[in-house]
């Protein structure tokens, strides 16, 4: 393999940090570039109805779930925060395992390997998701983390429900090549 043109650097202990950090703002950056504007989020009244049915209001979920999924996820995760503001111990566990979270899952830019093995990103996320239930569950909070976890999603659920689609523009790919206007099956 031949690299013409490229002068070789030699990197420092400083400068591999400082490149580690512009890369993680970078790429936390590109993440949050998929949440959409607040202002779409929480629209005027024109943009809030009832669904005329189920199947209606199943199409809407899946229809805002892929258009406001960064944004209900940041609610969701606020929520919980919040709820363990009153248990200092969840809170400073769930603060560490996010940051085990960007490390491990979000902010590689290779794949994860141990013992000379690649690890996939959905082992990664399935095993992270599991320690941080069970770090979560040995601080004694599970009652206040299983409330918020259910007030989050059925807030969620309940905006995506009521909020009307006719104004959004969503990729095909993500729900399944099926255009949006067409009922479901």
């Amino acid at each position: 393999m031949t690299t013409y043109g490229t002068i070789p650097i030699s990197h420092s202990e400083g400068s591999r940090g400082l490149q580690f950090i512009s890369t993680a703002k970078e790429r936390l950056r590109s993440g949050l570039a998929t949440r959409r504007s607040w202002r779409e989020l929480i629209p005027n009244f024109q943009s809030l109805n009832l669904p005329s049915g189920f199947f209606d209001a199943i199409s809407r979920l899946k229809k805002n779930f892929a258009y406001f999924l960064m944004n209900y996820t940041i609610i969701v995760l606020v929520i919980v925060f919040v709820s363990l503001l009153w248990h200092p111990i969840s809170l400073i566990v769930f603060i560490i395992m996010i940051v085990i979270w960007l490390f491990l899952y979000f902010l590689r830019d290779e794949p994860l390997v141990i013992f000379n093995r690649t690890i996939s990103d959905r082992v990664v996320m399935i095993v992270l998701s599991v320690v941080t239930i069970g770090a979560l569950l040995f601080t004694r909070a599970t009652g206040n983390i299983l409330i918020s976890l259910l007030v989050g999603v059925v807030i969620v659920a309940v905006h995506a429900a009521v909020r009307k689609t006719d104004d959004l523009f969503v990729d095909e790919e993500a729900l399944g090549k099926r255009p949006l206007n067409e009922p479901l099956k």
